[in-house]
């Protein structure tokens, strides 16, 4: 097929391209997943997940699936960017992306922070996704004003190098947390938790940005997807390479355990925080995978998951609140007061929850019950963007 046929493939009126909106809404509905299971599953007020010695198959499995969300929507966001600088200059693409990166910072340590705990003294600052997405488009906002090359060979330096880095510690050092090492301070009557080093985050950022080049009408649909399939297969062969080794690429070994299944499991435990490469490569792989062969599909569920990605920022503060707002009432309904859904530490460290919660079972339906309420305010949200473009504030949420 010739690149002249294209734009109409690619591209929907409005210039988005349908396929990566498709890929960031299904990753959005599976972080609900993950986030459904915080506030509502019984062994999660107990252990973690993908704690071998406590967990099973179908706790771990729907911990680790959930795994591809934040690394997608990270680097999907690079892409984005790059697909809005087709239309824009780059000083004029790095200023928004200035103000976009601020917006969400702010957001995160408001809105986001408050629909967690729903605590108004603002006890705990929760430093994680938002927050990570906004100082990668800070960083990314620089960057792109380098050549080419020079943004995708630091994207790759960050992603493949920064375990180097794992071995190296600077005690109560917080700019060195939020570089690269998961940590915990406390500031008078505030804690700060940071969950998300940004290392390797605006690495992916970057090779997101680099990635959009591959939908430029140009590039052609059979080029693109051939090339998306090779990565796929690169991304999973030296995934499974690497941890075969087992050296470099994770800070997590694997190892045999009790039985194959479990000896398996340990093999896909993965360390998220930061993401090591071995995370990256597991997750990325897959979703490239989804790329090659999403470019064209359509239909009613498409077209449904479509707008999801099409509002992820709306969609991602509701789901917050939708879920913690569920919780309380589960938490009331099963003998426990609201005031107990209202933390200063994270929702699973909350010792007044203690002998709260319910099955994996139940975790699933009220999932499912999730997406189909949230999705018909999604797809309004959605077509009232479409309809008032001119409405620069909309650009940001």
């Amino acid at each position: 097929m010739t690149s002249t046929t294209t734009p109409s493939l690619v591209k929907s009126k409005s210039t988005r391209i349908e396929s990566i909106d498709l890929l960031r809404g299904l990753v959005m509905i599976i972080m609900a997943l993950d986030h459904v299971r915080d506030y509502f599953h019984a062994d999660a007020f107990l252990f973690n997940p993908t704690d071998l010695t406590k967990t099973n198959v179908a706790l771990f499995f729907t911990r680790f699936v959930t795994h591809i969300c934040a690394p997608v929507f990270v680097f999907l966001a690079g892409t984005s960017a790059f697909i809005v600088g087709q239309r824009k200059g780059r000083r004029e693409l790095s200023f928004f992306l200035v103000k976009r990166g601020i917006w969400l910072i702010v957001l995160e340590f408001t809105v986001v922070n408050f629909g967690w705990l729903f605590n108004a003294e603002f006890p705990l600052l929760l430093v994680i996704v938002i927050w990570t997405l906004g100082i990668s488009m800070i960083a990314l906002a620089g960057f792109i004003h380098l050549p080419f090359a020079g943004v995708a060979i630091t994207g790759a330096l960050l992603v493949f190098g920064h375990n180097l880095l794992d071995n190296v510690h600077f005690p109560g050092s917080m700019l060195w947390s939020l570089l690269h090492e998961q940590n915990v301070y406390h500031a008078g009557r505030f804690t700060i938790f940071v969950a998300y080093p940004v290392l390797p985050w605006i690495g992916l950022m970057l090779l997101g940005y680099c990635f959009g080049s591959m939908y430029r009408p140009a590039f052609g649909e059979r080029r693109r997807k051939q090339l998306l399939l090779r990565m796929a297969a690169g991304c999973i062969a030296l995934f499974v390479v690497m941890r075969l080794i087992n050296g470099y690429g994770d800070p997590i070994q694997w190892s045999s355990q009790s039985n194959p299944v479990f000896t398996i499991l340990s093999f896909f435990n993965v360390y998220k925080y930061p993401p090591s490469l071995a995370y990256v490569l597991i997750t990325m792989g897959p979703a490239f995978l989804f790329l090659a062969f999403a470019e064209n599909w359509k239909g009613k569920f498409a077209s449904g998951v479509t707008s999801l990605g099409r509002v992820p920022m709306f969609y991602y503060i509701i789901h917050i609140y939708a879920i913690h707002i569920l919780a309380m009432f589960a938490a009331m309904a099963t003998g426990f007061s609201a005031s107990d859904m209202t933390f200063n530490t994270w929702v699973t460290d909350s010792r007044n929850l203690k002998g709260y919660g319910f099955s994996l079972w139940t975790v699933y339906l009220v999932w499912i019950v999730l997406i189909i309420a949230l999705l018909p305010l999604c797809k309004w949200y959605d077509h009232y963007k479409q309809r008032n473009k001119e409405k620069w504030w909309l650009s940001y949420l």
